[in-house]
């Protein structure tokens, strides 16, 4: 397989394919900070059969890594003298323009494999990205994974949230996440839920992270999708 690449300015992704016979194509996006090397070597060490696609955001973050879009560094430092946040009211200006490259890289991907489950997991501000490119485009995976996360532009999100009835979702948060507010993941469930879309609910006694308790999840979750979409496989 060669790099996944669209025109310029679009998100690029080098597949990483794990097995002979690849069942599922997985889209992983990154939170605030981040960058691909920090979900690449998960994805591998997840053992599943398929070919995953790790971008990087399109915008440098303070003080390393990459973002989706941009954050008010001292206004979030400001806020977390309050304690973890909640993001529900907060509607990113970059959203839009992030939703525009994600939706052209999910397209890509089911173009490249037309036969296989189409699965997005994300972290953090990936997450809340790939929940609001559902909500507004025709950028329907086959399961989402929602980790770490939180609802953004939540008034917007309610009037599109029949989008996601029937969606396998996973959400899974950290009792003590220092940065989103243990509440945020626990309303984006409910969301989820209340949407229509058949949740998954994964909580832990952890802070921001992705645990071997999600790790495990993520391959049950994954795995079912695979099955599913392959019901006379052996």
């Amino acid at each position: 397989m060669t790099e996944l690449r669209g025109a310029t300015g679009a998100l690029e992704a080098q597949p990483i394919v794990v097995g002979r016979n690849p069942r599922t194509a997985v889209v992983m996006l990154h939170g605030y900070a981040m960058g691909a090397a920090d979900l690449s070597p998960f994805a591998v060490s997840l053992g599943l059969e398929a070919v995953f696609y790790v971008p990087e955001g399109p915008l440098q973050a303070i003080p390393t890594g990459r973002a989706w879009w941009p954050m008010d560094r001292e206004r979030r430092q400001q806020s977390l003298l309050n304690g973890p946040r909640d993001l529900a009211e907060e509607r990113p200006a970059g959203a839009p323009a992030a939703r525009a490259l994600l939706g052209d890289l999910l397209a890509r991907v089911r173009r490249a494999h037309p036969d296989l489950p189409l699965v997005v997991i994300a972290f953090s501000q990936g997450g809340m990205l790939a929940c609001d490119a559902v909500l507004h485009d025709d950028a329907r995976p086959d399961g989402l994974a929602l980790l770490s996360s939180s609802r953004i532009d939540v008034a917007n999100w309610r009037r599109r949230a029949d989008r996601l009835r029937g969606l396998p979702v996973l959400v899974s948060h950290g009792e003590l996440d220092d940065d989103l507010a243990f509440t945020a993941g626990t309303a984006l469930r409910d969301f989820c839920t209340e949407a229509g879309a058949t949740v998954t609910w994964v909580a832990f006694p952890g802070g921001h992270s992705i645990p071997l308790v999600v790790w495990r999840a993520i391959r049950r979750f994954v795995g079912g999708i695979s099955r599913r979409a392959a019901p006379n496989d052996p």
